[in-house]
C-alpha cells in the first residue's frame, strides 16, 4: 500500500491512497474504503485543508458534445417543409472534432408562425441554436428562444453570395433575390 502524499497537485492514479476519513472528507474523484480514502479517477490531488477535504481532479479533457441547454452553431444540411438538419459544429466558441447533427423543427424554429421551413433557413446558410431536447439519442434544436438565436450568415439560393440583411427582408448584393430567414440579431457579424 502506498504512503498517502500529503501536498495538492501530485499526479494520482485509482487506487493511490489520499488519506483517511478521520483527517478529511472525501471529495470528488474519490473514494472510501475501510476508512481510507483512495483515487478513483486519474489526475490531480486537491487538499483542502481549510474545508478538511481532499479532491481529485482530471487532467485530461472530457469529450465535448452537446447537451440539453447548450448553445451550438452549426450549417444547414438539409431543408425540407417541417424540419432541417443541421450539422453541429461548435459548441459556444468550442470547436468540435467530431461531427452531431440536431434537428430544427418548424414549431422550435420562430416566436411567430412559419407556414415553411424553407422561410426560417435553407442549405448551406449557418445558424445558431439551442439544444431543448436529446430524446431518442437526437439532438432537437430551437431559434425561437431568443433574439441572439437564427440564422447569422445566409446565402443566395440563386447565386450563393451572402445575403444582406434589410429589415425583414434578406436581398443578395450580386443578382437582387429576394429571400426570408429568422434571423439572429446579430446576423453578419458573429464568430463563425
Amino acid at each position: 500500500m502506498s504512503k498517502p502524499k500529503r501536498k495538492s497537485g501530485v499526479f494520482v492514479t485509482p487506487g493511490d491512497r489520499l488519506g483517511v476519513i478521520e483527517e478529511f472528507s472525501p471529495g470528488p474523484g474519490t473514494y472510501v474504503r475501510q476508512g481510507t480514502i483512495y483515487a478513483k479517477i486519474t489526475g490531480r490531488s486537491l487538499i483542502d485543508l481549510l474545508n478538511k477535504e481532499v479532491s481529485v481532479y482530471p487532467v485530461i479533457r472530457t469529450a465535448v458534445v452537446p447537451r440539453t441547454g447548450s448553445i451550438v452553431i452549426g450549417q444547414v444540411a438539409q431543408t425540407q417543409n417541417q424540419t432541417a438538419n443541421i450539422s453541429i459544429t461548435k459548441i459556444g466558441k468550442r470547436a468540435l472534432n467530431g461531427e452531431f447533427t440536431g434537428v430544427l423543427h418548424i414549431s422550435d424554429a420562430s416566436p411567430v408562425y412559419q407556414e415553411s421551413m424553407f422561410d426560417v433557413c435553407k442549405t448551406g446558410d449557418i445558424v445558431r441554436a439551442k439544444v431543448v431536447s436529446e430524446a431518442n439519442r437526437t439532438f432537437h434544436l430551437s431559434t425561437a428562444l431568443d433574439r441572439m438565436l437564427g440564422v447569422i450568415y445566409a446565402f443566395c439560393s440563386n447565386c450563393g453570395h451572402m445575403l444582406q440583411w434589410r429589415r425583414t427582408k434578406m436581398r443578395c448584393p450580386n443578382c437582387g433575390r429576394i429571400e426570408n430567414r429568422k434571423v439572429a440579431s446579430d446576423y453578419g457579424k458573429g464568430e463563425i
